[in-house]
């Protein structure tokens, strides 16, 4: 059997759970740390607390492991398991554990338990290479991680960036298997069909105008995804190009929300329940590009920002490792802007369509803006899940062989 052991079900991951069930070529088990967003739990980037409308717990095999009463997937030292895994790990005839990466400590007990079972370890991270290196961290970052990926099978390479990373530090090519971060793309293409007859009226409840060009953020507002950035382009955009009508549409909430707000002029804001398109028209006096605010949208609702607006851009810093955002705009038919610090930029910035940009410049956030206005081409959908299914199918029987 294979073990898949991580914090808590994430809405990212846990269709690819449920396609590897589906596919039933490998018997596997999901190891959960904690039920972190299933229940109700407080966010303290979106400053709110909410449970995912999506079922996260069916459709694959899954338990949940002992830990201190807590534990939260943010806390290194807390999140750790307290039962004894040697044998956890023979008595339910483990032959390969995946870890999804080295920031808990549990992740490092299961390292070394796997070790002592004679399990394989397979790992899947979201570094990459892209940030510059800090000159005296980087001996003991070595030291540690040198210590981890000794004991490390197979490496599952999210992109191109975190393929990179693992070489840097000595990873033989022969471990490392591609397995592509994605989102669930069936879903996000079946919402967009049904809801692409209502964007007039999508449009229409979110105060965007019929014939504004609208430019969505979506995700958390907190200064490593640089949400301001946009407030700044479309700044510049309506000085050098006023007859360009620019809309803002911003999804999610943060620590920044009171800051993107009082730039902007603020045409819809859900928080307020308000719909302000009056003001919002009357930008000369405001000063700022029209905006709406939808506040935050579950899974089941994303959708209705995908089509309502004409692009989504990810302006994030270095911090963005990746930005699965970009897979659920792109799946839904919407063309994105992404700056080159993100993990996702050497992926999905590069297809068809889309638009790398260098970080923290609004001129050339805003050009890109200005050209996907007169030449918007639909993007192909990103990867799936099935490159990641056939690669631990065939570590498994790897596995198994051993």
């Amino acid at each position: 059997m294979l073990a898949i052991l991580t914090t808590h079900p994430i809405q990212y991951q846990v269709p690819l759970w449920q396609a590897l069930a589906r596919d039933g070529r490998v018997p596997f088990e999901v190891w959960y740390l904690t039920h972190h967003a299933v229940r109700q739990s407080h966010d303290s980037e979106f400053k709110k607390s909410f449970a995912w409308d999506l079922d996260l717990l069916h459709g694959y095999p899954h338990r949940s492991l002992r830990v201190p009463d807590g534990a939260t997937p943010t806390t290194f030292a807390r999140c750790r398991i307290t039962e004894p895994l040697v044998p956890l790990l023979r008595d339910r005839g483990v032959r390969a554990v995946w870890i999804q990466g080295w920031q808990v400590a549990a992740y490092w007990q299961m390292a070394w338990a796997a070790r002592r079972a004679s399990c394989q370890l397979w790992l899947r991270g979201e570094s990459n290479d892209l940030a510059p290196t800090i000159r005296w961290k980087e001996p003991i970052k070595r030291l540690l991680l040198g210590r981890l990926f000794s004991r490390v099978d197979a490496f599952l390479c999210i992109g191109t960036a975190n393929r990179r990373f693992y070489r840097r530090y000595g990873v033989p090519e022969s471990r490392l298997y591609s397995a592509p971060y994605a989102v669930d793309n069936e879903r996000f293409v079946a919402q967009a069909a049904a809801l692409r007859p209502q964007r007039p009226r999508l449009r229409r409840d979110l105060g965007i105008p019929d014939d504004a060009f609208c430019i969505l953020f979506c995700g958390k507002f907190i200064p490593k995804k640089h949400p301001m950035e946009l407030v700044r382009a479309a700044q510049l955009l309506r000085v050098s190009h006023p007859h360009v009508k620019i809309h803002l549409l911003f999804v999610g909430s943060g620590e920044l929300g009171d800051s993107l707000r009082t730039a902007c002029a603020v045409a819809f804001d859900a928080d307020t329940n308000a719909n302000l398109v009056a003001v919002a028209n009357n930008v000369e006096r405001i000063g700022g590009p029209p905006a709406s605010f939808a506040g935050f949208l579950n899974q089941t609702e994303i959708s209705n920002a995908y089509l309502a607006a004409d692009c989504l851009v990810l302006p994030s810093d270095y911090g963005e490792t990746w930005g699965l955002v970009v897979n659920e705009a792109l799946a839904s038919g919407l063309p994105c802007i992404v700056s080159d610090r993100c993990g996702s930029a050497g992926d999905l910035g590069t297809l068809r369509g889309n638009r790398v940009v260098s970080f923290n410049n609004p001129h050339e956030l805003g050009n890109a803006v200005l050209s996907l206005t007169v030449d918007r081409v639909p993007p192909p959908l990103p990867p799936g899940f099935s490159a990641t299914v056939d690669s631990v199918m065939r570590l498994y029987q790897s596995a198994h062989a051993s």
